[in-house]
C-alpha cells in the first residue's frame, strides 16, 4: 500500500544493498570503538536512504495530516538525539525495506493482470483484395479479415472464418488446455494460436477488445476498497493518535512526577512512536484483495474489488436463473406427436409455416425441421395472439400454433399426452384447428453438463439452492427435481428481483446470464454473471465469468472464504504484536531496532506471505472430455 506520493515500481537494489553494507560497517565500526567512522555511516543512511522519508514526512506535517513517515521521522531522529545513532539508522533503513518490499508486492500482483494487453502484438497481418499486408494493429477495421499462423498472438477478437487450429487461451480464460477453433467459433486477442494457419473476421476494435476490457475492469476493481479495508482504515485513524498519545506520557510523565532519567523514557516512547505506525495492519486487507483479485482474473474470474469477496463468505442462498445458466439456452425438438390421423411431415411444415419468427420455439421447430428436408411455406392473414401463439391461413384453411391456453379458450379438450410431456419439464407448442388438435411438438432446454455436480458441490459446502424461471410451475418442477433444489416459478423480471429481496435477508449470490437477469444481479448480495466474454457480463455484476463454467462458482466462494480467513488472520496478529511490543516497550524490555524488525518489517513480510496463499485457491480441473 502506497504511503507516500508514488509507489516503488522496482526494488532500489542499490540502497537496498548499500545501506545494509553501511549499516553493518557502522556496528561493526562502533563494536571497535571506533565511533567517526560509525557516526559518518549513521549520516550516510539517513541523508541517502531516508531523505525521501523525512521529505514525506515535513509534507504531512505542513498539510497539518502527520503520516506513517512523520513518526519514523521523529523516532529514528530522537534516536540519534538520544544518543542511539546506530539503531536511528537502523529505523530508517528498516522502515524503507519493509515499504519498499509491501509496494512492491502489490505492484507485482497488480501488474501481472494489468499489462496482460501487452500480450497483444503490435503488428498483424491483414487480407486487403488479393494481398496481405502487415499493418500495425490499430489500424485495422472492423469488419476487415486478418491472418494468424501457428506460432504467433491473435491481435484482435473476432471470429473464424477459415481453419482449424488448437488455441491458448490462458491469459483470458484460465483454461489450462488449449481448445479447438474452427469456423465460426470466436477467438480473443491475446490467445496463443499453436498449430494451425486461422483467418479472423474482426468484430472489435483493438480498445473494446476483451482483454483490453479484463485489464481496464481489474484496474478499477483494485481502487475500490472493501467494507473491511475502510474499518481498518478508520481504526488505523483512532490507534495511531491514540499510541502516538500514549508514547508521549511515557516519555515526560515518569521523569516529571517520578523523578526518573529523561533519556531512558523518551527512547521507550521513540519505541511507541514505531509501534504506532499501522503498516502492517494498514496493508493487511489490501494485499489479500489484490492477491484474490488478480488470482482470479488468471483463472477466469473477474472480481470488481472487495465486496464479492467479503459477501460470498456470508451468504447462504445460491439462486440460478434457469435459462441459459443452469441450462444451456436453446430449446430443441424432443418429441413431435401427429393426432387425430395428421401426417408427420404436413404437421411439421405447417408449424414451421406458421412459426417464422425469431421466437426461441418458432427458431427450435424450424431447425428441426429443415433437418429433415421440410421447408417453410406462404401463409396468409397471419396473426399474433400475445402470450398465445399465433394464427394464419394454409390452403385456404385456418391452423393454431401456441400453447394450451390459446386451445383451452376454443374449449378444445386438452389430451393427456400433453399432461405427461409438460411432467417431464417439457414445453408445449400444440398445432390444431377451430375445432381440434392435430400435433403436439415438445422442445426442452437441456440441462449444461455441469449443472448437476454443481448443486451438488453447493449443497455438499452448506448452500441452500433456488432456482428462478419465468417457465410454468410443471417445467420448473421437473427440473428442480432432477437437480434436487426448490424453484420460484412463472416469474417475470421484477418478480425475480422480489425473490432476491426476500433471499437477500439470508445473504443471497444470484447467478444469472448478464443480460434479462441485471435487476436481479444488480439486488443480490453478490451478483455472478455468466457472460461467455459478453460485454454486459462485465458491467452489471459483482462477479463475471469470462466462459459460461459453473464449475467456477465454488472456486469463487472457496477463494472468499479464504481471503477473509487469511484478513483476519493478518489483522489479528497485527494487533497482537504490536500490542506484545508496546507492553515490552513500556518495560523497557525492547530496543528500538529490533521494534522495527518485529513490528514492521517482520511483520509486514509476515503478512504479505500469508497473503499470497491465497493464490494457491484454484478451481477443480474439469475432467479432460468436457475441455473443448
Amino acid at each position: 500500500m502506497p504511503r507516500r506520493e508514488c509507489c516503488r515500481t522496482t526494488l532500489d537494489k542499490r540502497k537496498i544493498v548499500g545501506g545494509a553494507i553501511a549499516l553493518s560497517i557502522s556496528i561493526l565500526s562502533s563494536s571497535l570503538g571506533l565511533r567517526s567512522p560509525s557516526i559518518i555511516l549513521v549520516v550516510v543512511i539517513a541523508v541517502w536512504i531516508g531523505s525521501d522519508i523525512f521529505k514525506s514526512g515535513i509534507r504531512s506535517v505542513l498539510r497539518r495530516r502527520p503520516n506513517i513517515d512523520f513518526l519514523v521521522s521523529v523516532a529514528a531522529v530522537g534516536a540519534i538525539l538520544t544518543e542511539h545513532p546506530l539503531e536511528g539508522a537502523a529505523v530508517i533503513y528498516l522502515f524503507f525495506l519493509a515499504e519498499s518490499l509491501e509496494e512492491y508486492a502489490v505492484f507485482k500482483a497488480e501488474d501481472s493482470l494489468l499489462s496482460l494487453a501487452e500480450l497483444v502484438p503490435e503488428r498483424t497481418t491483414v487480407k486487403r483484395g488479393d494481398s496481405e499486408r502487415n499493418v500495425p494493429v490499430e489500424e485495422v477495421k472492423v469488419g476487415e479479415v486478418i491472418i494468424v499462423r501457428p506460432g504467433e498472438r491473435i491481435p484482435l477478437d473476432g471470429i473464424v472464418v477459415s481453419g482449424t487450429s488448437q488455441v491458448n487461451q490462458a491469459p483470458i480464460t484460465g483454461e489450462s488446455i488449449s481448445v479447438t477453433k474452427r469456423r465460426g467459433d470466436r477467438v480473443f486477442a491475446g490467445s496463443l494460436n499453436e498449430d494451425g494457419y486461422l483467418e479472423i473476421k474482426v468484430d472489435k476494435p483493438q480498445e473494446e477488445s476483451l482483454i483490453s476490457k479484463i485489464s481496464e475492469l481489474v484496474r478499477k476493481s483494485l481502487e475500490r476498497k472493501s467494507k473491511t479495508e475502510s474499518f481498518i482504515e478508520r481504526f488505523s485513524g483512532y490507534y495511531t493518535p491514540l499510541v502516538v498519545s500514549i508514547a508521549v506520557l511515557i516519555s515526560i510523565v515518569p521523569p516529571l512526577l517520578l523523578g526518573e532519567p529523561l533519556g531512558d523514557w523518551v527512547y521507550r516512547g521513540l519505541i511507541m512512536l514505531v509501534i504506532a505506525c499501522p503498516c502492517a495492519l494498514a496493508i493487511s486487507t489490501p494485499v489479500s484483495i489484490v492477491s484474490a483479485v488478480t488470482s482470479a482474473a488468471r483463472n477466469g474470474v473477474l472480481l470488481r474489488g472487495g465486496k464479492p469477496i467479503e459477501e460470498v463468505s456470508r451468504s447462504k442462498v445460491i439462486a440460478f436463473d434457469k435459462t441459459g445458466t443452469l441450462t444451456k439456452g436453446e430449446l430443441a425438438v424432443t418429441d413431435v406427436l401427429h393426432l387425430n390421423g395428421s401426417d408427420m411431415e404436413e404437421l411439421l411444415s405447417i408449424a414451421t409455416s406458421l412459426g417464422r419468427s425469431k421466437h426461441p420455439i418458432s427458431k427450435a421447430i424450424s431447425k428441426y425441421s429443415s433437418n429433415r428436408g421440410i421447408e417453410p411455406r406462404e401463409i396468409e392473414e397471419l396473426k399474433l395472439v400475445p402470450g398465445r401463439g399465433v394464427i394464419g391461413k394454409l390452403d385456404g384453411r385456418k391452423y393454431y400454433l401456441g400453447n394450451r391456453e390459446l386451445f383451452e379458450d376454443m374449449g378444445i379438450e386438452i389430451p393427456r399426452e400433453i399432461d405427461e410431456l409438460e411432467n417431464e419439464g417439457k414445453t408445449i407448442a400444440i398445432l390444431g384447428t377451430s375445432s381440434k388438435i392435430i400435433g403436439v411438438i415438445a422442445l426442452r432446454d437441456e440441462l449444461r453438463d455441469e449443472s448437476h455436480e454443481l448443486i451438488k458441490e453447493l449443497r455438499r459446502m452448506g448452500f441452500r439452492t433456488v432456482m428462478l424461471t419465468g417457465d410454468n410451475e410443471r417445467v420448473a418442477r421437473a427440473i428442480s427435481g432432477e437437480l434436487e433444489m426448490d424453484f420460484l416459478a412463472n416469474l417475470l423480471p421484477e418478480d425475480k428481483v422480489k425473490a432476491i429481496e426476500r433471499l437477500s435477508e439470508e445473504g443471497v449470490i444470484m447467478v444469472g446470464d448478464g443480460i434479462n437477469d441485471a435487476p436481479a444481479l444488480a439486488r443480490a448480495n453478490v451478483g455472478i454473471a455468466m457472460g461467455d466474454g459478453a460485454d454486459v457480463a462485465l458491467e452489471v455484476s459483482d462477479v463475471s465469468l469470462i466462459q459460461n463454467d459453473l464449475s467456477k462458482i465454488p472456486y469463487v466462494i472457496r477463494l472468499g472464504e479464504r481471503t477473509m480467513g487469511i484478513i483476519k488472520q493478518n489483522v489479528f496478529s497485527s494487533i497482537i504484536v504490536k500490542g506484545v511490543i508496546a507492553v515490552l516497550a513500556a518495560l523497557g524490555e525492547i530496543t528500538l531496532w529490533l521494534a522495527v524488525t518485529l513490528g514492521d518489517l517482520g511483520l509486514s513480510l509476515a503478512v504479505i506471505l500469508n497473503a499470497m496463499r491465497i493464490a494457491r485457491t484454484k478451481p477443480q480441473e474439469k475432467k479432460e472430455e468436457d475441455k473443448g
